[in-house]
């Protein structure tokens, strides 16, 4: 009794870096636990090269004890004691000579923090402690600016493998012992799990922000690929037959009842920090102008165009949003959505068309002035090709509603017709008359090299005409149609791929000369300043 009061005053006496984050309480708690475990199991298990942090994990110890168990090499080598010298010279080490540490049979290193960097470099951290410091460094280093971060860890499937040969072995071997009785391989916290909660803290306290569902990611992605390999040979071997053997080649196997540990390496780290997805959303239009003359304001696509290496069109809306956006946000990249799209002839005017644009892995989150600074420069370039407006950053949610207001919206159009005969003022009535018509068309000729050929039946909700002064066969067409109305064959009726048409209705040819987008409804983006018409 004396000698294990000396030892837990001792242990109570813990060096300043682990006193100052672990209580006496917690330390005391720590030392009974190990205490407490079963002397030949924790034997068996220390021959078998399964580390102390395994070891802990398989006998069901808490999240916040685990924890502080990390925080020192010092702490767990004082609950277990070293190695005897007869054990060291039992146990082989790594194949890397680098490592001076003996690998764990269960985890291959990571809770350890011992692991490859780079296929070759050999990475021994002190602690768990040391990992976050490093995760820490790589993010500042390119220069993120975070509110929060999301952990990912991914770890090979042998893991599994060996903490499933680890529990068959001592369920065989102790399983009619009183302190086994009810135990479950389900109830430890798993490799991954123990991983997160050794280096979370850690992380929260050197980035100043806390670990929550966010935007920007920390993921750990550990392989071992020789064992994968032997676990896909073992699978397909025995593919059809019943497996009675645990232990794929992954250096740990259960050979009468007993752990035996033959060669095995340590896994390799892939550490990626990474902002994948923020959105800015908003409303765009295509500039229009005064004077229709000016039709350079209709060669702008609303994406980067290239047939036959040559680019058609001036410029593209997605090049003329996202360079602005993309250099605030020191992203990687960008993509650009819309709801809907147009020909490249097609000007989309009045209140916008909702659009949002990803900026990939962006290392700085703009502000509200930002963005108003970016839709000020974007409205204010030398060729006012294009225009935003109520530009805004958006989450998840964006997405949401752009797929809701693509089943729901409406389009309306301003369409320049000229037909075969003059216009009639009965036209006027029969046109206005005309109340949520169903059409039905058939896959353009202009787009069958690239669209299936399919029918489908649209609603055009109503119509109008304009005359326009000095000319009896030009008018205006104004309409309101469900979204996927192909207007241009509306209008001329493409062969009779649709009908009813415009040409149909007034009974002569008809074609459109040039045609505007004035409006785009979609509730779901409705806001006070009125309707985006395209978000990005």
């Amino acid at each position: 009794m004396g000698e294990e009061t000396a030892q837990l005053n001792q242990l109570i006496s813990a060096p300043v870096e682990v006193k100052s984050i672990a209580g006496e309480d917690d330390v005391r708690a720590i030392y009974e636990f190990a205490r407490a475990l079963p002397f030949q199991a924790v034997e068996c298990l220390l021959s078998a090269k399964v580390c102390n942090q395994c070891i802990l994990r398989l006998f069901g110890i808490s999240e916040h004890l685990y924890y502080v168990s990390t925080l020192s090499p010092w702490l767990l080598s004082s609950v277990f004691g070293d190695f005897t010298d007869s054990e060291k010279q039992k146990c082989t080490k790594s194949k890397d000579s680098k490592v001076d540490s003996v690998l764990c049979s269960v985890c291959l290193g990571i809770l350890q923090i011992i692991y490859c960097y780079d296929k070759e470099l050999v990475v021994n951290k002190k602690s768990a402690n040391d990992l976050a410091i490093t995760i820490a460094d790589l993010i500042k280093q390119e220069g993120y600016q975070i509110d929060g971060f999301s952990l990912e860890v991914s770890i090979p499937p042998v893991i599994q493998e060996n903490e499933s040969s680890v529990w068959l072995c001592l369920k065989k071997k102790f399983g009619s012992e009183l302190w086994f009785q009810g135990k479950s391989q389900s109830e430890c916290i798993s490799v991954k799990d123990a991983l997160k909660i050794s280096i979370i803290k850690p992380l929260e306290s050197m980035l100043g922000c806390k670990s929550s569902i966010s935007t920007f990611h920390v993921r750990l992605t550990y392989s071992h690929p020789v064992a994968s390999t032997a676990i896909q040979n073992s699978i397909n071997k025995n593919q059809g037959f019943k497996r009675r053997k645990t232990g794929s080649g992954n250096g740990l196997k259960t050979v009468d009842d007993d752990l035996i540990c033959s060669d095995f390496s340590m896994s390799d780290v892939d550490v990626v920090v990474e902002r994948p997805l923020e959105s800015l959303q908003a409303n765009e239009s295509s500039e229009s102008f005064k004077f229709p003359s000016k039709l350079y304001s209709r060669n702008v696509s609303q994406t980067r165009w290239i047939v036959d290496d040559e680019r058609m069109g001036e410029a593209s809306v997605e090049e003329l949003i996202g360079s602005n956006i993309l250099p605030i946000c020191h992203g990687d990249s960008y993509k650009f959505h819309a709801a809907g799209r147009e020909d490249i002839d097609v000007r989309m005017l009045g209140s916008g068309r909702p659009f949002l644009v990803e900026i990939q892995n962006a290392r700085l989150m703009p502000s509200e002035d930002s963005v108003k600074n970016i839709e000020k420069h974007i409205n204010k370039m030398e060729k006012k090709l294009v225009g935003v407006k109520n530009l805004k950053m958006v989450g998840s949610e964006g997405w949401t509603l752009m797929r809701e207001g693509e089943s729901e919206k409406q389009k309306q159009y301003a369409a320049l017709v000229w037909i075969s005969r003059p216009l009639k003022d009965e036209d006027f009535q029969c046109i206005s008359s005309l109340k949520d018509m169903h059409i039905m068309q058939k896959t353009p000729v202009r787009v069958l090299h690239r669209r299936s050929p399919l029918a489908r039946e649209k609603i055009i909700h109503w119509m109008r005409l304009e005359r326009i002064c000095g000319h009896s066969q030009y008018f205006l067409l104004h309409l309101c149609t469900q979204a996927g109305t192909y207007i241009k064959e509306f209008v001329h009726g493409d062969l009779g791929r649709t009908y009813p048409s415009i040409g149909s209705i007034l009974d002569c040819r008809a074609e459109i000369l040039q045609l505007d987008v004035t409006d785009v409804k979609m509730d779901c983006f409705l806001t006070e300043e009125g309707y985006p018409l395209l978000q990005c």
